[in-house]
Order: C-alpha cells, then sequence, then structure tokens
C-alpha cells in the first residue's frame, strides 16, 4: 500500500504537499523573530524542497535597509539560529527571493511602494497574487498595519488569488481588548484569512497528541474519567525575562503562556474524537472544550501567583525579577502561574486540569502528564517487598526538549521476592527515525501557505479561553490570590505544591 492511499491519521496529520506560487510579506522584518525563527524556518523548507519556484520574501520594516542590506542580515541570522548548517548555494537560491521595504507601519506611502514590489514579483515568479502578510511586530501595530493594507487596496488578491494574515500572539490582553482586536482586523479580513499563530501547536509532539489518540485503539478507550486521576500541562524555564522587561511588565505568565499555549496544549488533549482532519473538525471540538470548561470560581484556592527573587541556576547567580532591566522594583507582575481547571462533559467530569508555568525553575522543560488510577485491587500489598508507586501508571508527553513520549507501569523486579518498580518505555523522535523533527515555524509557514488552518486558533477558541481568564486576572487586582515569591532555581512557591495536595495529589517531578 502506497502512502497516498493510507487514512491521514495513519500517515500524519496531512500529506506532504507544495503551496502555490506566492509573496510573504514580513511586517518587523528587522526583528528578533524575522532573524531568530522565521528566515531560518523558511532557509530549511527552501532546503527540503517545500517551497514553491515562484516563492518570493518582501521585509517591511523601519530600518532604512536595500534588498542587500536585507539579505546580508538575513544570511548571518540564518548562520546562527538555522537547525541545517548554512549551504552556499542553497542560499544564494533562496537569498535571490528575499527584498526588503523601508517604511514605518503608519506611512501609507510605504503601503503603495510595497504594493508596486508585489505586483513586480507576481509578473516576475507567476504568483498569481497570492500573498501572505505575517505580522511579526509589537501587538499595538496590528490594527494599525491591517488598516493600511485595507486602505492600500492589498487584503484582497487582485488576480483571484488568495490574501492571508498571520497574527502572533499575544492576541489581547484580555477578552475586551481582544474583542476590539478581533472588530478591528475584521473590517480588513474575514475569519478564514486569518491565522493566529501559537508555535507550541506546530511542535511535533503537540501534533502527535492526534495521533496518538486517535490513531491507536490502545489508548483511547482510557482516555476519560473513568482512568484518568488527573492531567498536567507544565512549562519550566530556566531563563528570566531575558532582557524583555518592559514587555513582561505589561503581560505577566498568564496571558504570556497560559491563555495561548497551556490552553491550546489542553484542549487537543481533551477534545473529542473528529470526524475529519480536514476544514474546522479539529478547531470545533477545541472550541467545544473550551465552551465546557467551568468558570475559576475560587480564585484564591484555584489559582497561585508568583514572582522569582534572586537565586541560582545551574550553579549561577541570576537577579530576582524586581532587579531586571524594565521592571519595576515594585512590580506586581507574575513570573510563576498555577491552577486548576475543570471540564464539565462526559468525558471529563470530575478530572482536575492543572497547568502551571514558571520562569527561573530548575530545568526546561514543557510536558503534558496522564496519571492514570490506581487498580481497584492492591494483589500485592501482603507479598513482601516495596509496593507499587501510587502514581506509577502516567503517560508522559514532552513537548521540549527531547521531544517525545514515556510511558511508565509497574514489572516485577527479577528475584524470589514479589518486589514491584515502575519502569518507563520511551519513546524519543530522533532515535525512533532517525531525523530531529523540524522546527515549530517550518510547519507553520507551510501550512499558512497552503492554506490549511488546522493548527491556528480560531477566533472562537480565543474569545473563550479569554472569558474563562479575563475574571482571574479582574480577580488578582482585587487582591484574592496575593502575590507569593519563589527563589530562582526552585520549583515555585508552597503555595503551588498546596494547590494539588489540596486534592490528594502531586505534581510530576519534571
Amino acid at each position: 500500500m502506497t502512502t497516498s492511499t493510507l487514512n491521514p491519521l495513519r500517515a500524519g496529520l496531512r500529506l506532504p504537499r507544495t503551496p502555490d506560487a506566492c509573496a510573504l510579506v514580513v511586517f518587523g522584518a528587522t526583528g528578533d523573530l524575522t532573524a531568530r525563527k522565521l528566515v531560518p524556518a523558511l532557509y530549511n523548507l527552501a532546503r527540503e524542497r517545500l517551497l514553491p519556484g515562484g516563492f518570493s520574501v518582501v521585509g517591511f520594516a523601519r530600518r532604512g535597509w536595500s534588498d542587500e542590506q536585507f539579505r546580508a542580515a538575513m544570511k548571518d541570522a540564518v548562520a546562527k539560529f538555522s537547525r541545517e548548517p548554512l549551504q552556499d548555494d542553497i542560499w544564494e537560491s533562496f537569498a535571490r527571493s528575499l527584498h526588503y521595504v523601508s517604511s514605518d507601519f503608519g506611512d501609507m506611502p510605504g503601503y503603495e511602494r510595497l504594493g508596486e514590489r508585489l505586483k513586480k514579483e507576481d509578473s516576475a515568479h507567476g504568483a498569481g497574487g497570492n500573498r501572505l502578510f505575517y505580522l511579526a511586530t509589537p501587538p499595538t501595530a496590528y490594527a494599525e498595519i491591517a488598516h493600511h493594507l485595507g486602505e492600500a487596496n492589498l487584503s484582497r488578491s487582485p488576480s483571484g488569488g488568495w490574501a492571508r494574515l498571520v497574527v502572533e500572539k499575544p492576541f489581547g490582553r484580555d477578552l475586551e481588548s481582544a474583542k476590539k482586536l478581533d472588530q478591528s482586523l475584521g473590517l480588513v479580513f474575514r475569519e478564514r484569512q486569518i491565522y493566529r499563530i501559537d508555535h507550541y501547536l506546530g511542535k511535533e509532539t503537540v501534533q502527535n497528541i492526534l495521533v496518538f489518540r486517535f490513531g491507536n485503539g490502545i489508548f483511547e478507550p482510557i482516555w476519560n474519567r473513568r482512568y484518568v486521576n488527573d492531567v498536567q500541562v507544565s512549562v519550566a524555564e530556566t531563563v528570566g525575562v531575558e532582557g524583555r522587561g518592559g514587555y513582561y511588565e505589561e503581560s505577566g505568565a498568564l496571558r504570556d503562556m497560559v491563555q495561548n499555549h497551556l490552553m491550546q496544549v489542553l484542549a487537543l488533549v481533551a477534545m473529542e474524537p473528529v470526524a475529519s482532519l480536514h476544514g474546522d473538525g479539529v478547531r470545533d471540538e477545541k472550541a467545544k472544550v473550551f465552551r465546557a470548561m467551568l468558570p475559576v470560581g475560587d480564585v484564591g484556592r484555584a489559582t497561585v501567583r508568583a514572582q522569582y527573587r534572586a537565586g541560582a541556576i545551574l550553579g549561577q547567580q541570576v537577579p530576582g525579577y524586581r532587579e531586571e532591566d524594565g521592571v519595576s522594583p515594585a512590580s506586581e507582575i507574575e513570573t510563576y502561574v498555577a491552577l486548576k481547571l475543570m471540564i464539565e462533559n462526559w468525558r471529563w467530569a470530575d478530572v482536575p486540569f492543572y497547568l502551571r508555568v514558571g520562569k527561573r525553575l530548575p530545568k526546561r522543560a514543557t510536558e503534558v502528564v496522564i496519571t492514570f488510577k490506581k487498580p481497584p485491587l492492591q494483589l500485592f500489598r501482603e507479598m513482601g517487598g516495596d509496593n507499587i508507586d501510587p502514581a506509577a501508571n502516567l503517560l508522559v508527553l514532552r513537548i521540549q526538549p527531547d521531544e517525545g513520549i514515556s510511558l511508565r507501569f509497574g514489572a516485577k523486579v527479577p528475584g524470589t521476592r514479589s518486589d514491584v518498580r515502575p519502569v518507563n518505555m520511551d519513546f524519543r523522535y530522533g532515535s525512533s527515525f532517525g531525523v530531529e523533527p523540524p522546527e515549530a515555524y517550518e510547519r507553520l509557514l507551510l501550512d499558512a501557505m497552503l492554506g490549511d488552518s488546522t493548527l491556528f486558533t480560531r477566533w472562537d477558541s480565543v474569545e473563550a479561553s479569554w472569558e474563562l481568564l479575563t475574571p482571574v486576572l479582574d480577580a488578582w487586582l482585587q487582591g484574592a490570590s496575593p502575590l507569593r515569591f519563589y527563589d530562582a532555581g526552585t520549583w515555585g512557591p508552597d503555595e503551588a505544591r498546596r494547590l494539588v495536595e489540596q486534592d490528594g495529589r502531586e505534581w510530576h517531578r519534571m
């Protein structure tokens, strides 16, 4: 049987295709995101021959660069940040597709020059008017850029092609600002044209959640309240704010990570099976999960917010958050969040979902942990030796680093005694398939060019997540959950441990 005849679930989420010829316009082309992620991802797509023959990139930013200066800067970025080494022959071919327009985001003549450049690229490469606009800018510029794209008649293809807008997170600061932003974009672009990107959804382990659940008859029957004790989604970072103190003072951990990354991963874990992986099937089921979540009633009991103090990470002393550049010495912004959510539907009633994210923790790791219930009868209790760990049956989905899946279960220790010990079965992408997985942005940029919105966030999910979390932010402002503190290099405040211990559970040791 050939790959093309396989069910898409068995062959992967989608069969590989090459997009139609198109132009990618990157607003904020001189910024960190473009250099670290976007252009290296595009270079690797070119290296894998996944870009169309008529592909071009037009950078748009304030800096007064020429095409040659833009290409030189991007070559340095690829050499530094690409997952694959820079090859001169591939780079020379790819670099010919890079162009640059210097303009302020509010300067209408700049958009007119952009329109002329796009017409030139269409004529040269036969791109058919297909355009992908990427907002790699501060969120405050989103509405202005969209407005000017509409004013310049760039939000609709002039020759029957497609026009799409990729929007980076955060999408709003709360429910009201998210609605206002959505309305602003909606004046220019239709919902089907808007691709709200969350790079976590491009990671291999996150994508594999669907295949793991719905492509294997072993796990789907036990993926419910009868067998699952609790679910944990954790993101631990060793870094601090990395010079982004000003940004973090406006966001905090809940806005920066929970509302988007963690909630999207939770939805994939909790959603119902889909009839089809095409169209809006996955996004429909994710939206149902958000709508089934119970409001966080007792915010003081169900959430913990904290901020790191000075401490040691890997033997190096690091400053506290309030000592970082751009941070107020009296800041009340959280760098750590832990919270408990409940999903009130037939599959998950009474199963707690615990989320936590923090900076300056002892190690870098992102994982989903499914803890299964203990067997109804402890047969080995009286048979001598140590009993099995009550939390022995764990399924751990490692999102980063060392992407893979681990299953922990009990097994008898060799010998005459009946000792039972937890053992692990491990799957790692690199060792199992012989290749390292691509970067998340490679997959997501390719999907956006293909018009595949499965891994992008739809407005109803954004709205539902803000409806759930905005009351938490409001309650924090009113003092419902006092700001706690933890030393850098520790696993967060004691209150986070008590959050799960009050339910008779414990955090998985990462």
